[in-house]
């Protein structure tokens, strides 16, 4: 959960993409399990070119890391939640480091607009996430205000067969 935050900000700046690491890219978003010998042949490059390249990636920060998609309700987390919070101005990082501390916490962005924070938090059920939110979230002293928005389904805009693993295997 704590990809990107204050690490992106340590990171130089990243060095511009070319056709071939744009590939690279749309290639390991669809298939995170890719292997390097995959990917190589795909954009036309040395296995060598294309291990390397995807080191600078990660190296850069371009990359952050892979992740499996998971079916949260196949996996016991029936109940899923955005939700917006209202917070003490310039009280970002505390809440930020306190929401990341959450049981469920999947997705923690602070936005412009009517609310400051969105949270995405999964949960086993309604009970859990009432506790969250009421005990957990409210209790927070610079969270003014909360919003629950109840997700009833999902659909994941990847296309790809899965993106968990590491494509640096040479298989």
């Amino acid at each position: 959960m704590a990809e990107g935050g204050d690490r992106m900000e340590q990171l130089p700046p990243a060095r511009p993409l070319d056709s071939i690491d744009r590939d690279i890219l749309r290639i390991l978003q669809t298939d995170g399990r890719a292997s390097i010998r995959s990917v190589a042949d795909r954009v036309h490059v040395s296995r060598a070119n294309a291990y390397a390249r995807i080191n600078r990636l990660m190296d850069d920060g371009v990359i952050r890391g892979f992740s499996a998609r998971v079916n949260h309700e196949r996996a016991g987390q029936g109940a899923s939640a955005y939700i917006t919070l209202k917070i003490v101005q310039n009280s970002w990082r505390t809440v930020r480091e306190q929401l990341q501390a959450l049981p469920g916490a999947a997705h923690i962005a602070l936005v412009s607009g009517d609310f400051d924070v969105l949270l995405l938090v999964h949960t086993p059920d309604n009970r859990t996430l009432r506790e969250l939110v009421l005990t957990r979230l409210q209790s927070i002293p610079e969270v003014l205000s909360t919003r629950t928005l109840l997700v009833f389904e999902e659909t994941d805009l990847d296309p790809g067969p899965g993106s968990a693993g590491d494509p640096l295997r040479d298989s």
